[in-house]
């Protein structure tokens, strides 16, 4: 197996928790040079990696193939740029950009350098979706006339030191989470003819949005896309109704929080929910419980070794990420003129 030396841009949560860990476990990937202002905190938890000040640094490595990059979305176009520049192929976490325009300049390159680029949603994923895409690929619903999905929270507090929490272009809920919710939905579904968007922020001291209701039209199907930062008790985190069933679903797929205790992919039950957050089908007048396929953040790496060995497609394709991108643009011009936008 082909080995590819990986340099990892960031080292903050998204770096620590969802990437260096599970790019470790996977075969063939190797961390070699991490970018960092913390260098004590990258060699706690990964004694063998280097670390070094600047991505120009590691960009300068002619053995690095792969660069991750996990820095605030606002850095994202110009660090992206300037790996695939040096003829590097990049994973970018998501969101992809902050702008559709970004992002087509980016693609731009990677294809005028012949550079893999992708995107990491992660959430594509999780062992709900993974139950849910398999459940309506099998038509086990019939044709999905409504599908509703949450990701909602409890967090009344506002963090002035997070990023996320200020007033910039690619932070707040929507670019956040709403990616994850947005990619998965244009997974099953393609694009939408229309979209609407309520985007505003409810917490009193918040300066970026921090709730999101968004509705995404497909002919007669609806799609319900929705997260909040005030939410104390939550509902099913999936609803959908098909002509012939739904599926309802609670909980929360487990990798995130078994990555923040250290657990690693492989480990024993990785992945796997506790059976009383399984789902339940209901067709034919009789409730069904449909057992959680496992989670994998893993093969999304896995897929992408295979993708630069092969020099095939990437599991999550650049274009695919930028389609999420249009949404959430349509979205904020939505929720700011009040009206439904049309997708062209």
């Amino acid at each position: 197996m082909k080995e590819v030396k990986v340099g990892l841009v960031g080292f903050g949560f998204s770096g620590a928790t969802f990437h260096a860990p599970v790019i470790e476990s996977v075969q063939g990937l190797t961390i070699t040079k991490v970018v960092s202002s913390n260098p004590k905190k990258v060699i706690e938890k990964f004694p063998k990696m280097e670390v070094v000040a600047s991505i120009d640094e590691l960009l300068n490595d002619r053995e690095i193939e792969l660069v991750i990059i996990t820095t605030p979305n606002e850095f994202h176009f110009s660090m992206a740029k300037q790996a695939l520049e040096a003829g590097k192929h990049v994973v970018l976490e998501k969101p992809f950009t902050v702008s559709v325009e970004e992002g087509e300049r980016l693609i731009e390159i990677a294809d005028k350098h012949g550079s893999l680029l992708s995107v990491y949603h992660n959430r594509r994923y999780d062992n709900d979706f993974l139950t849910i895409q398999k459940l309506i690929k099998e038509e086990e619903l019939g044709t999905v006339v409504s599908y509703e999905a949450h990701y909602d929270r409890y967090n009344a507090e506002v963090h002035d030191d997070g990023w996320r929490e200020q007033n910039k272009k690619g932070s707040g809920i929507l670019f956040d989470l709403g990616s994850h919710l947005i990619d998965q939905a244009l997974t099953l579904f393609g694009e939408p003819e229309a979209v609407y968007g309520d985007v505003l922020t409810q917490r009193k001291e918040g300066k970026t949005d921090d709730y999101f209701h968004l509705v995404l039209h497909y002919g007669k199907r609806r799609v319900i896309l929705h997260a909040g930062s005030l939410v104390k008790k939550h509902g099913p985190r999936y609803q959908i109704h098909g002509i012939k069933g739904s599926f309802i679903k609670w909980g929360i797929d487990p990798q995130e929080e078994a990555l923040k205790k250290g657990q690693l992919p492989g480990d024993e039950y990785w992945g796997e929910d506790e059976s009383d957050q399984y789902g339940v089908l209901t067709k034919d007048n009789r409730d069904r419980v449909i057992p959680t396929i496992p989670g994998s953040y893993q093969t999304y790496y896995i897929e992408l070794h295979q993708a630069i060995y092969e020099q095939s497609t990437a599991p999550v394709t650049a274009r695919e990420a930028l389609t999420v991108i249009k949404v959430i643009e349509l979205a904020l011009k939505s929720s700011e003129e009040k009206r439904l936008v049309k997708w062209d």
